[in-house]
This record gives structure tokens, sequence and C-alpha cells, in this order.
């Protein structure tokens, strides 16, 4: 997809969804779900299975949950796509802003996309048995997990978990057919894997997305300094392209030096020690787009990033993605056979 193009659908979308001149005026950051997230009378439900306990070897002294969505269409016949979405308890909160296993019930009974097991998993705690009493909220090993450029996480992912979902199920190997998403640090963390597994994962959602400095670490000793997550726009920019596509979302004001958003005052100290959120994600989409340009400048054979993005008037929250995401679905898969 190129430059116009992105530009063109980010507008569709934002445009989509507004409201008609007799209708109350709308207020900064009010995103709501449209049609595709609910419950819609005579869509086939399909069966949301877990939460299910996963102590990973690769990333040893962990346990996280997880849970699996089977839609009515699947039969086990023939091989199903796979849809990842990080930070589960979450994506599948019933009253929460994303709901992604309705949204799925939703579009693959209109063939709007392929019929797909869905892997909803929790980030790493540091203990045996998950804790309880965390409900919708953050494990202690997230941002360890989530905002590390390296593939420590996507091996987790292709040589632990989706194995195991294979014992049970046919999990397609096309990686057409596969897509993996998140917000916040789930976002970087879906482009990790994909940046670091194309050849599993090559189609991600990004919503608000942490592009910033959350894994820095300074050198210390004999250790080497450790990037962050700002490091991906000189990446893109500096590396061989990748045969990614991309959907990046956010607001903008999310995160930044300026303001809080209603979020507590240590919050907001702490989070903006680490960047411009939205500044990030500008970031990421003009590396993308410098990547391409100088790709076709030079005549270089191979892939370019497809990507889109939608710019919202949001803030570090996950509104403005979940109504979007049934578009954004659609976007990803819209050249993939139903």
């Amino acid at each position: 997809m190129n430059i116009r193009s992105c530009l063109l659908f980010s507008a569709l979308c934002l445009m989509g969804f507004a409201q008609d001149a007799a209708a109350p005026a709308r207020k900064l950051g009010d995103y709501p779900l449209t049609a595709d997230s609910l419950p819609q009378e005579g869509v086939p439900k399909g069966k949301l299975l877990g939460p299910f306990e996963w102590n990973s070897k690769i990333i040893g002294g962990t346990v996280r949950r997880y849970w699996v969505y089977v839609p009515a269409q699947y039969t086990g016949e023939k091989p199903a796509g796979l849809l990842v979405f990080q930070d589960g308890q979450r994506a599948l909160n019933p009253k929460g802003p994303l709901r992604v296993d309705q949204v799925m019930e939703n579009l693959i009974a209109k063939k709007d996309i392929p019929v797909m097991i869905g892997l909803f998993i929790t980030p790493g705690n540091l203990s045996d048995h998950y804790p309880d009493n965390l409900g919708t909220g953050n494990p202690n090993n997230r941002a360890n997990e989530y905002d590390a450029l390296s593939d420590t996480y996507a091996r987790m992912l292709t040589d632990e978990l989706i194995p195991e979902l294979k014992k049970t199920y046919k999990i397609s190997d096309e990686v057409d057919q596969r897509v993996i998403g998140g917000t916040s640090s789930g976002a970087i963390c879906a482009w990790t894997v994909a940046w670091e597994r194309p050849d599993q994962f090559r189609k991600v959602i990004s919503m608000i997305g942490s592009y910033t400095s959350i894994g820095y670490r300074p050198a210390k000793g004999n250790q080497p300094m450790v990037p962050g997550g700002d490091l991906y726009p000189t990446l893109i920019r500096r590396n061989p392209i990748k045969p990614i596509r991309v959907f990046l979302q956010d607001g903008t004001n999310d995160l930044s030096n300026s303001q809080s958003n209603g979020i507590t005052p240590d919050a907001w100290s702490m989070s903006n020690m680490f960047g411009s959120w939205h500044l990030a994600n500008e970031q990421m989409l003009n590396a993308l787009e410098f990547a391409n340009r100088a790709a076709d400048q030079r005549k270089v054979e191979g892939p370019r990033y497809d990507f889109a993005h939608a710019w919202g008037d949001g803030w570090h929250s996950d509104d403005h993605g979940g109504q979007l995401l049934p578009d954004i679905l659609r976007w990803m898969f819209r050249d993939v056979a139903r």
C-alpha cells in the first residue's frame, strides 16, 4: 500500500465514525464501539476456552495465562488461521474496548476475515502460579518481555505456545493466514515478533504502541548498553526491508511531556521518562515511509513495508483502537482467500 493510499485509508476510518450534525458534540477521545464489536443476532457462537497456565522454559521462572477462541466455523477438517493478541486478559474483557474474540466472531461469520483460532496471552509473572488477584492488571514480568529488543518472546511463542496449540487444533503454517497484535507495550511486542520472525508473522496490529525507551538499560560493568524500542525507527531505516504489513494507531494526546491525560502524577512521571508516545509512533510511520521510498529510488528488488495508520485525538487508551479493530482486521486480510 503506498503512502497516499495509507493516508486515505486513515482518513476514511476517522470520517466513517464521525457523527452527523444533529448528534451531540463529540467529546475528546470518545470512540464508541461499532456493531462489529457487539453480539449480533444470528451469528454462530464460538467457544472461549481457558484460562490455561503455561510455565515457559525459554523465559524461565515465569508463568502466564492464555485463552483459546475457537470459532463456530472451525471443523478441524482444514487448517485455520491464527490471531495472537498480547495482554489477553484485557483483549478479552467483555466490558472493555477491545473485545477481540467478539470481533473475530462477527467478521468470520461475514467472511470478512478467514476462519482463525484466537490465542490470547498474558505477560509472564515471576512465580510458580499465576496470581488470582491480578484481574486485568499487569503481571510483573511484562516490561522485561514486551519491551525487549530480542527474539526471546518470539521463541517462546513460536517454539512453545504455538506447538502446544497445534496438539489440539489444526493451525495453518501459511504466514499470510496469521496476524499478531497488541496495545501499548503489547504492540511493540507484536512488532518485535514479526521483526524477528517474519517467517511466522508478517501482519501486525499496533495500537498506542510503546516505541519508547522502556527497554533501555545503561551499560554497567561488563554489561553493554541494552537499547529500547525507540531504536526501531533507526533499525527500519538502516536494515533491508522485511515483508511486514502493519497498522499503526495512536492518539495525538497520548503520553507526552506536557500532560497526564487523567493518570496519576506518579504514573505520568514514570511513563514520560521513557519518551513521547505519539512522537514515537510518528517516527515509526516516517521510518516505514522512508524505507520504501529509498528502496524505490535505488530500484532495490524485494519486499516493501505495507502499512496504514490512524491518528485520533485520544490518550493512552484502547478506545480508538477498539473502535477501529474490525476495519483493521479487514484491511489485514483484504487479499487473503476466505
